[in-house]
């Protein structure tokens, strides 16, 4: 299973699933973690990708549904358009079927790392 990692390692508040990504790389076998730099190429990774990427607002790891996302407020400007933009858009173009978002609050990753494992375990069951 391929699991697209968002996030950028330079900002604090936005590094935590790169982090997790990077500690547990080769300790899942069957799970392939992938950096995702934009979304851009994102309709090339099927109609149900997983995907890891901070979440603000949660204080654990959880899925996160489409439609549980908040939407930037301005979606007109390049920093508007984002993760979030590029689903719903995939998505109402028939692209995606689903996305399943391991959603992990920002900053601490070592607190989200046993929880983050067991929802990947779970995940992949199920695929």
């Amino acid at each position: 299973m391929r699991v697209l990692v968002f996030g950028n390692p330079a900002a604090k508040e936005d590094s935590s699933a790169v982090e997790i990504a990077k500690r547990l790389e080769g300790k899942m076998p069957g799970v392939e973690f992938v950096l995702f730099d934009t979304a851009e190429d994102l309709e090339k990774e099927g109609p149900a990708p997983v995907i890891l990427d901070v979440v603000f607002g949660l204080k654990a790891p959880k899925i996160v549904r489409l439609g549980q996302l908040e939407k930037p407020a301005n979606p007109i400007s390049l920093h508007g358009f984002d993760l979030i933009w590029s689903l719903l858009l995939l998505k109402k173009i028939g692209k995606l079927r689903s996305a399943t978002i391991i959603g992990v609050p920002p900053g601490s990753p070592s607190k989200s790392i046993a929880k983050v494992e067991k929802i990947l375990r779970k995940v992949s069951a199920r695929r």
